[in-house]
């Protein structure tokens, strides 16, 4: 339905609810004795795109009370590669609300590796594509080590999706991948 509700421009509706309702959701988990968690939330190239995204995003923090630093926001790839200024300036504008931005699915895009030194990105994630055949006799680990290093290399975080097995964990945490998230763990 995700792609229905980008065709007729309800995503913008539905993300913004989405952020409300995750964010609150983040303030009554620490009212109930949670410790503080950073919350994750993907945003459509639509979303992305709407004139108001930073006002939004400060008016759903203001209302809920979440903390700035509490948010992080992700993007796909193919964000970078639409109107690369205004791109900037948007990024720029929530990374100085607080916000921590991640790019999803790296690697599978074709933007230019310049841009991760000139976007306010904290994280990248690998996509499970790249994490998938670890482990297997089609090892793909060499791509997944070099996304860590360059990750690290620029002094960000790098997040591995998609982890199903023991021995993705194993191979991802020797080679000092900071987050790792899939099946292994738990079903979305």
């Amino acid at each position: 339905f995700i792609s229905l509700l980008e065709e007729t421009g309800l995503i913008v509706t539905v993300g913004e609810w989405v952020l409300h309702t995750a964010c609150a959701q983040n303030v009554a988990w620490q009212a109930a004795g949670l410790p503080p968690l950073r919350l994750a939330i993907n945003l459509s190239a639509r979303q992305f795109r709407q004139n108001d995204l930073v006002a939004a995003v400060r008016r759903v923090l203001q209302e809920t009370g979440l903390a700035p630093q509490q948010l992080e926001l992700e993007i796909t790839e193919s964000i970078l590669l639409q109107d690369v200024q205004a791109t900037i300036t948007v990024l720029n504008q929530l990374h100085d609300i607080g916000i921590e931005i991640s790019i999803d699915d790296f690697g599978t895009g074709y933007s230019s590796l310049s841009y991760l030194k000139r976007l306010p990105i904290s994280k990248i994630k690998i996509d499970r594509s790249f994490v998938q055949d670890i482990g297997t006799p089609h090892d793909d680990g060499a791509i997944a080590n070099a996304v860590i290093s360059l990750g690290h290399s620029l002094k960000m975080q790098v997040i591995a999706e998609g982890v199903e097995t023991v021995a993705q964990l194993d191979h991802l945490r020797a080679q000092g991948c900071d987050e790792i998230q899939g099946y292994y763990f738990s079903r979305p």
